[in-house]
């Protein structure tokens, strides 16, 4: 049977639209206030994400029958000011189609386990209806034909993360995790932001085929100067580095795992933690043209890995030793792109988001099963795997081991420095708006009441004191 290649784009581009139609169904029914049964919300968004995984593999299966290197679509203009016109164009090649079957095959899975492992959860609805937004948004991002509508699957991927970070949003820590995993998100992807309107300053389109060339993935270098290749190339590096939590961004990695376990398992062991590595290898052939900035993929990636490694031996719990096992592995993605080894990192990526995703799913069982092997050995020592104990000097040693148990400081200065004015601009917001609302009510807000009262709040109470009764204690 003939495919032609628009008919291959057009199945390209029902993959992410079916999770789209999944979630507005949902999102409408939620909005009304009515809370769908978990058998309604699993047969409706799992049968949005089969459709959405025979689409991707149809689209592999045709380009491999048909020996078709790229695909592109057309699909038509978002909006359009002045002379410019954002158009919606897809592009299918060995990368993208590799990271659409991935995608789309791990979604599903974390789906189905989802239905067992979130079974009369509160949040039931609510996780299925982000993971229709992470799907849809993942799924755009690896199909993306410019640069412009890479960036608008890279917010929804951020966004979905961070709200399945804070997924347990009764308690604090899951809510503080999410909002320093959103900040740094934030601070990073003004790189991917600032060169995308580079791109388009220097290149004069955010067409990937028009910008880097049309030729098949890798590709020979860009036709652009080195000074501008090395500008954008800095600025998307500088996104990479965000989303896949290299140094210095890598604390908020482990905080991460806040959130339930198959979201851990399909965000921070398969999917969004390698979306940096799959921008870098998309603007392949830009970074040709940067050299200094693939020495310093290099030199960030050999670091992460490092620091990775050394944390991972002293951790006690085992999401947190798979989250830095996760960092050690992504870290050496970066430095293989940084080499030019393109797809040794591609095949890096799929096998390790294969293996992060069964570790994460069945942490709980691998742990059963170290309890046992440790009772089996009984006073037997483990086997000794590290070489750095037999050359490194004691006290060299000692202060390594002290810098991983503090995770090398990361997450203090994260705090200070970004979390820290972040809360501290919140709370002037919110003392701002109870002012306002007393001005117009009438009534004094809690924080005049706290501004005007003579009492110390670290004084402790007497029963006189107290109109309601006796005291409880520290007010």
């Amino acid at each position: 049977m003939h495919v032609s290649n628009m008919q291959m784009g057009w199945v390209a581009a029902l993959a992410p639209l079916w999770p789209l139609l999944a979630f507005v169904g949902l999102g409408g029914v939620m909005l009304m206030h009515r809370a769908p049964g978990e058998r309604a919300v699993v047969r409706w968004v799992l049968g949005a994400l089969w459709l959405s995984l025979g689409c991707s593999v149809l689209t592999a299966a045709s380009m491999l029958w048909m020996h078709q290197d790229v695909v592109e679509l057309d699909v038509g203009q978002w909006f359009s000011t002045g002379h410019y016109a954002f158009d919606l164009t897809l592009r299918a090649d060995l990368l993208s189609v590799t990271m659409m079957v991935l995608s789309s095959a791990i979604t599903l899975l974390i789906g189905r386990f989802s239905v067992n492992y979130l079974h009369r959860e509160p949040g039931f609805a609510r996780f299925f209806l982000l993971l229709c937004v992470f799907a849809t948004g993942m799924l755009v991002l690896v199909e993306s034909g410019s640069i412009d509508l890479l960036f608008v699957g890279w917010e929804l991927v951020g966004l979905t993360s961070a709200l399945l970070i804070g997924f347990f949003h009764e308690r604090s820590t899951p809510v503080r995790s999410g909002l320093r995993a959103f900040t740094i998100y934030r601070l990073c992807d003004t790189g991917l932001l600032v060169g995308a309107v580079l791109l388009h300053h220097f290149a004069g389109t955010a067409e990937w085929s028009e910008a880097l060339g049309s030729w098949p993935w890798p590709g020979p270098a860009a036709a652009l100067g080195v000074v501008p290749a090395t500008v954008m190339a800095l600025c998307l590096m500088l996104a990479a580095m965000g989303k896949s939590a290299q140094l210095p961004f890598s604390s908020w990695l482990p905080r991460a795992m806040e959130g339930p376990t198959p979201s851990s398992a399909l965000f921070y062991g398969a999917l969004s933690v390698h979306a940096g590595v799959y921008l870098l290898l998309r603007v392949a052939p830009l970074l040709e043209r940067a050299p200094l900035v693939s020495g310093l993929l290099v030199g960030v990636g050999l670091l992460t890995a490092v620091h990775a490694t050394l944390v991972w031996r002293v951790q006690t719990d085992v999401k947190s030793a798979l989250a830095y096992g996760v960092l050690t592995q992504v870290g050496l993605m970066f430095a293989e792109v940084g080499l030019g080894l393109y797809r040794l990192a591609l095949a890096h990526l799929v096998a390790h988001a294969c293996l992060r995703c069964l570790q994460l799913l069945r942490a709980p069982s691998a742990l059963r099963e170290v309890l046992g092997q440790r009772a089996a050995l009984r006073l037997a020592p483990p086997p000794a795997v590290a070489v750095a104990h037999r050359v490194l000097p004691e006290g060299l040693l000692r202060r390594l081991y002290r810098l991983a148990l503090e995770r090398f400081s990361l997450e203090v200065m994260h705090e200070r420095w970004a979390l820290a004015p972040l809360f501290r601009a919140g709370q002037w917001l919110d003392g701002m708006e109870q002012r306002w609302m007393s001005a117009l009510s009438g009534w004094t807000s809690p924080a005049d009441a706290r501004t005007k009262s003579p009492e110390r709040s670290d004084l402790v109470t007497t029963p006189e004191s107290t109109p309601g009764g006796p005291s409880t204690g520290a007010v």
